[in-house]
C-alpha cells in the first residue's frame, strides 16, 4: 500500500499538468481574427467580429434587430417579411448528404471533413447598403435573407453564421459556397439612376472620401478615426452581363481584409480552388456561367457568375489582387499557366495616394 501511494505521488505532478492546464472556470482568450467553421475556430490574420461578440450581427435570431424589442418577434415580423418567410433566414447544406449524414447533422452536428466536401465556392458580392449595419438590417429586418459573412468600409469582417449553415445569398450556390457582402454602393449603367453622389465627395484636393448620409445613421466603423476612400479615384467602368457599368472602388482596408478571407476559407476549404472563373484566354469571365460551367466549377466567383440578373461585385473590384494575395499568403505559387499563358500573377493593389 505505502509502495503504491508512492507511485502515485511519482505520477500525480505528471497526472495533474494535464488537468490544470486549463482549471474549470478559467477563461480562454480570443485574439479577435478567428472564423467559426463547423464550431471550431480558424485564425484569418484579419479583425473578424463573430455573431455572439459584443457588436456582432447574428443571424440565428428569429427577430427582427432594428426594431423596438416588443414589436421584434416573428409573428410580428411576418408581415414585413419578403418571401420565403420562414423564421430562420438559413437552413441545412442537405444537397450531397446521405441519408445517415443528413440524420447526423440536422441538430447542428457536423464534422469538418464533411463540410469540406460540401463546399466548394466561394461568392463576393456588394450590399448596396453602403454599410455593413446596414446591410444586416436589409438581410434580417426586410428581406429574410442571410449571408456568412459582411465586411464592412474600415475592413472589419463580420460573420454572422457558422459556414455549416445555408445562408440565403446566391440561389443555386447557396448550398455550396460561402458568401460574403463587402460595404459598397454598388454599380450602374448610364440609364440608371444611382446614389452614388450621395455617398462619394470629392475633396479640394482631388481626393475622394466616402461620405455616409444622415438617414444611414452614425458611422459604425470600428477603427478610431477612420476615414473612408475608394482605392481609386475616379469611377470605374466596366462591362458585366454585356452592360457598361460604373462604380467606385472598394476600400484598401477591404481589399486587405478580403484578401486574408480568401486564403483562409482557400485553406480549410480544400476544394475551393484559389482563383476566379476565366474564359479561354485567361482573362475574367464577366457574364453568368453556363449550366454545365457551374456545375463544374470550384474557387472564388462573383454573384454575376451564378445569375444573370445580378452584376456584383461590379466591374471595380481588383480580381488579380485579391487572387494573388491570396495565393501568396498561402504559399502558393504566384502564377499558374493555362493555354500557354501566365494568368495568375501577384499584381499590386492600385491605389490613388
Amino acid at each position: 500500500m505505502i509502495l503504491k501511494c508512492r507511485h502515485f505521488a511519482l505520477l500525480a505532478p505528471i497526472l495533474l499538468a494535464g488537468c490544470l492546464c486549463h482549471p474549470p472556470g478559467s477563461h480562454e482568450k480570443r485574439k479577435g481574427d478567428e472564423i467559426v467553421v463547423a464550431g471550431q475556430f480558424f485564425h484569418s490574420g484579419t479583425p473578424v467580429v463573430l455573431w455572439m461578440d459584443p457588436g456582432g450581427y447574428d443571424a440565428y435570431r428569429v427577430e427582427r434587430r432594428f426594431v423596438p424589442y416588443t414589436n421584434a418577434d416573428y409573428e410580428t415580423s411576418r408581415p414585413f417579411l419578403d418571401a420565403p418567410r420562414t423564421p430562420n433566414r438559413y437552413s441545412i447544406r442537405d444537397a450531397k448528404l446521405t441519408p445517415e449524414q443528413l440524420e447526423r447533422v440536422r441538430g447542428g452536428g457536423w464534422d469538418l471533413p464533411t463540410l469540406q466536401s460540401n463546399v466548394d465556392q466561394f461568392v463576393l458580392h456588394f450590399d448596396v447598403a453602403g454599410i455593413s449595419r446596414t446591410c444586416f438590417k436589409v438581410l434580417q429586418d426586410s428581406r429574410d435573407l442571410s449571408v456568412h459573412f459582411m465586411l464592412d468600409l474600415d475592413g472589419t469582417i463580420y460573420q454572422t453564421l457558422d459556414l455549416k449553415e445555408r445562408a440565403r445569398h446566391a440561389t443555386i450556390a447557396n448550398n455550396r459556397s460561402v458568401g460574403i457582402e463587402i460595404a459598397n454602393m454598388g454599380s450602374y449603367s448610364a440609364r440608371e439612376r444611382n446614389p452614388l453622389a450621395t455617398w462619394y465627395k470629392k475633396q479640394a484636393d482631388g481626393r475622394m472620401i466616402i461620405t455616409i448620409p444622415p438617414q444611414a445613421g452614425p458611422s459604425p466603423e470600428r477603427t478610431a478615426g477612420f476615414v473612408g476612400r475608394p482605392a481609386r479615384r475616379e469611377l470605374i467602368v466596366g462591362e458585366v452581363q454585356g452592360t457598361q457599368l460604373s462604380q467606385y472602388d472598394f476600400t484598401p482596408q477591404q481589399y486587405r481584409a478580403l484578401a486574408k478571407l480568401t486564403a483562409t476559407l482557400c485553406t480549410v476549404f480544400p476544394r475551393i480552388t484559389c482563383d476566379y472563373p476565366r474564359e479561354a484566354d485567361g482573362k475574367l469571365m464577366t457574364h453568368k456561367l453556363s449550366a454545365d460551367q457551374f456545375k463544374d466549377y470550384h474557387g472564388v466567383m462573383g454573384h454575376y457568375h451564378v445569375q444573370s440578373n445580378k452584376v456584383d461585385p461590379g466591374p471595380a473590384l481588383q480580381w488579380d489582387y485579391v487572387i494573388g494575395e491570396a495565393r501568396r499568403l498561402m504559399n502558393l505559387p504566384p502564377q499558374r499557366t493555362v493555354h500557354g499563358m501566365t494568368v495568375i500573377r501577384r499584381p499590386k493593389l492600385k491605389v490613388d495616394d
